[in-house]
């Protein structure tokens, strides 16, 4: 069924950059979640969730093959050539949103995303103050896939792009509400917010 995402009539034109892998997952609805601890270019402040609603921008930076055991060996998304355009799927709404800083609590969410212990521990223990931020999103696919060219501004450690101007696009979710609704009281549950 194609629907509007609710409480919003036109798309913002902001991309959020995530591996490739992590998009797979969530377009296929086998993870609602985001664990971030931030990229180079977020500054002294950190990471944190600065938009609510955004496209999925996929990435294929560092190894994330070794950190994220997500879909079968080489079965992820293909790596665009240098200089091609960019293809946008995905859809996506923060539905909730935390700063974790107990790993017990991190360590809780295992079941619900593909990251490795090891990963998610480094991002943990990125700083003085551990911790890593979390995000439960709802996601839908787009109808048609959005195609735009490659510009030196989507480049570089950056968790946050702006996009060219978003195209009339239908949108399906991913998780039915109801399947998205258990997996919210799930979720909310493993960060002890139940």
């Amino acid at each position: 069924m194609i629907t509007e995402v609710p409480g919003i009539s036109v798309l913002p034109a902001c991309g959020f950059k995530e591996w490739s892998l992590v998009c797979d997952a969530l377009g296929a609805g086998a993870q609602s979640l985001i664990l971030r601890k931030g990229g180079i270019h977020e500054g002294r402040g950190g990471f944190w969730w600065k938009h609510d609603r955004f496209f999925l921008f996929p990435t294929h930076f560092h190894e994330q093959r070794a950190s994220f055991r997500w879909g079968a060996e080489g079965g992820e998304s293909p790596a665009p050539m240098e200089g091609a355009g960019h293809r946008l799927t995905l859809f996506a709404e923060v539905v909730e949103k935390t700063q974790l800083t107990e790993w017990e609590r991190v360590e809780a969410l295992r079941p619900w995303h593909y990251w490795t212990e090891e990963a998610i521990r480094e991002r943990f223990d990125y700083t003085e103050q551990a911790g890593i931020s979390v995000a439960v999103l709802r996601v839908w696919r787009l109808a048609e896939v959005w195609e735009f060219p490659d510009e030196a501004k989507f480049g570089g450690c950056r968790s946050w792009l702006d996009l060219p101007e978003v195209p009339e696009a239908g949108l399906v979710p991913v998780l039915d509400d109801a399947a998205h609704g258990e997996r919210m009281a799930a979720l909310r549950s493993a960060m002890g917010q139940a």
